[in-house]
């Protein structure tokens, strides 16, 4: 009996972690989606920028050297504050863990 429940405990176990990694997405992808989800509207998929939003506000590419060589720490504080009277502030609408995989993200965003 007591082989039995080890057994069956195990079991409840692997298939509680196999669970976990099918229905926890990647961080990568989870920044992902989050920007396509608040930010491509303005900022388009490629962080360019030249969507028909994003050509009406003026919006930065996000992939250009002005946006690139700011730190981390200012990337954080435009989405977490906002930015003039066009970017919303995302505080207390994100979490500091998604604003900081949107700042890599974004990072990304010059690479491809």
């Amino acid at each position: 009996m007591n082989y039995q429940m080890v057994r069956a405990g195990s079991a409840a176990l692997l298939l509680g972690a196999l669970v976990l990694a099918v229905t926890t997405p990647a961080h990568g992808q989870d920044a992902a989606t989050l920007f396509k989800a608040k930010c491509a509207a303005c900022h388009s998929a490629d962080g360019s920028g030249s969507g028909s939003m994003g050509k009406q506000l003026g919006v930065t590419d996000l992939r250009a050297d002005a946006v690139q060589k700011q730190t981390d720490a200012q990337l954080n504080d435009s989405i977490t504050n906002g930015k003039g009277k066009k970017m919303p502030a995302y505080k207390g609408k994100l979490t500091d863990d998604q604003i900081k995989g949107l700042v890599g993200y974004i990072r990304e965003l010059a690479k491809k």
